[in-house]
C-alpha cells in the first residue's frame, strides 16, 4: 500500500498508522494546520526571487545548461523543501496526526538520489521537461479532485472509527508518489528519467 516503484528513481512513502488515529485533533485539523501551512506559504510566496515556489529552478536550469552542474547545497534545499510540503500535506490530508516538522522525517520517506549533472542529465532537456510534463499534471488536476472527496469521507470515517479507510490510505499516497516524481522531473530536473503514469 505505501511501496514505491523499486525501478524509478524516487522513493516515496507514507507509514500507514499503527494505531487510532486522534479524533478531537481530525476534527479540528482546518484550524491546527493554519500555523505551518503559513510557514509554508511564507517559504513558497516569501521572496521576490523565487521563480517558481521556493525551488531553485531558474539558476539551476541555467547552471545544467552551460555549466552542466548541480550544485548540491541547492538540491539539499530543494529536496528539504519538498521533504517538508509533503510532511505537512500529510499532515493536512489526515493521513497521520504528528503535527509537520520542519526538520525530521517523521513518517513521510522521501528518497531522491542526487544527480551527477555530467553524466546523469541532458543539459538540454531541461528547456522542454515542463512541456513533456503537461500530460501529468492534466492527470494529476483530475486525481488531486478525487483526493479532496476521499480526505473528506476519510475525515468522517476517522471521527467515527478512529481509522483511516486502508483502500483510500493508499489512494491518497499513491496520488502523492504520483506527484512528487513529477516534480523532482520538472522543476527540481534531478532526474531525465520519465515519470511513470501510476499510482
Amino acid at each position: 500500500m505505501n511501496q514505491s516503484d523499486p525501478s524509478y528513481p524516487i522513493q516515496f512513502s507514507v507509514d500507514y498508522p499503527d494505531q487510532p488515529l486522534s479524533r478531537l485533533t481530525t476534527l479540528f485539523r482546518p484550524l491546527t494546520v493554519i500555523p505551518i501551512l503559513i510557514v509554508l506559504i511564507l517559504l513558497t510566496c516569501g521572496g521576490a526571487h523565487m521563480v517558481l515556489g521556493s525551488f531553485v529552478f531558474g539558476s539551476l536550469l541555467l547552471m545544467i545548461l552551460f555549466r552542466q552542474k548541480y550544485p548540491r547545497w541547492w538540491f539539499e534545499w530543494n529536496m528539504a523543501f519538498l521533504k517538508f510540503a509533503n510532511r505537512v500535506s500529510v499532515y493536512l490530508l489526515l493521513l497521520r496526526d504528528e503535527y509537520p516538522s520542519t526538520d525530521e522525517e517523521q513518517s513521510v520517506h522521501l528518497d531522491i538520489p542526487y544527480p551527477d549533472a555530467e553524466t546523469d542529465l541532458n543539459r538540454w532537456l531541461p528547456l522542454v521537461k515542463w512541456l513533456l510534463a503537461i500530460p501529468h499534471y492534466i492527470i494529476l488536476w483530475f486525481l488531486w479532485i478525487t483526493v479532496i472527496g476521499f480526505v473528506i469521507i476519510a475525515w468522517f470515517s476517522i471521527l467515527f472509527t478512529g481509522r483511516y479507510p486502508a483502500g483510500l490510505f493508499g489512494f491518497v499516497v499513491g496520488v502523492m508518489r504520483w506527484h512528487n516524481p513529477v516534480l523532482a522531473y520538472d522543476f527540481l530536473l534531478v532526474t531525465d528519467c520519465y515519470p511513470p503514469f501510476r499510482l
